[in-house]
């Protein structure tokens, strides 16, 4: 693995014998430590977790502030992973970011092997309001949503260590433009939890010439922390077809 690699992925488990690599894409505030523990849960495929800037061991650089540009940085330390099929999970922002990865490196000739976007619906785009400015409503919705508890929310480290790179990702969000192609060629899984009122939108039947299926799970938007959708994950990686070239 190259050091730019090992700068942007994360793999606490490595399979050797796998015959596809899942790569999972962190929310907004969120860290490759979001996913410690899926490649255990996962042995059908070797899982990488993106780690974005300005968090964790990247806390020393800039957050980012371009999702397109993020996207391109994401698929160069992809590339040399390729060699496997690719499938990208990516969790409310984390989706559209794997959106643009895989868009990127199917420009580059690299096709998924298939695209799970959670926390995320099938929908037309929102018109969004601007992005929230507010580090106290900020850290409220976090609480709301399920992203962190109230106590931790509440810890003044916490709060100094988290609230810049959150608040960027927020704006870095509501600045993205979303174009309508190039459009995937790999089907989609959506994955929603049944009390999730804060799910992102995307057209995502609009966006892969392949299937989109639409998955209900029980739980709100960030379900996943307590019950990751590994079920879902293994019967779909298990009847993907593979990437390719």
């Amino acid at each position: 693995m190259t050091t730019d690699t090992s700068r942007w992925l994360a793999c606490d488990t490595a399979r050797p014998d796998a015959r596809i690599r899942l790569v999972c894409f962190p929310h907004a505030g969120g860290s490759a430590a979001f996913y410690r523990g899926w490649g255990q849960s996962l042995p059908e495929a070797e899982v990488y977790a993106v780690q974005y800037p300005g968090r964790a061991d990247r806390f020393d650089e800039e957050p980012p502030h371009d999702l397109v540009q993020l996207a391109a940085g994401i698929a160069d330390a992809l590339e040399p992973l390729a060699d496997l099929p690719l499938a990208f999970f990516g969790h409310s922002l984390g989706a559209p970011i794997a959106l643009e990865t895989a868009r990127a490196l199917q420009h580059r000739g690299i096709h998924l092997a298939h695209l799970f976007a959670s926390g995320s619906r099938d929908a037309p785009l929102p018109d969004l309001d601007g992005p929230e400015e507010d580090p106290d409503q900020l850290l409220e919705d976090l609480v709301r949503m399920g992203g962190t508890d109230a106590e931790m929310a509440a810890d003044p480290i916490f709060q100094e260590i988290v609230m810049p790179y959150l608040m960027a990702d927020g704006i870095m969000f509501h600045h993205y433009d979303m174009t309508p192609e190039p459009v995937l060629t790999c089907p989609v899984t959506t994955i929603v939890g049944d009390q999730d009122d804060d799910a992102d939108l995307r057209p995502w039947s609009a966006l892969s010439t392949e299937p989109v299926q639409q998955v209900g799970v029980p739980g709100n938007h960030f379900y996943l922390i307590a019950d990751p959708p590994y079920s879902v994950l293994r019967e779909t990686l298990a009847a993907s077809r593979p990437g390719s070239r």
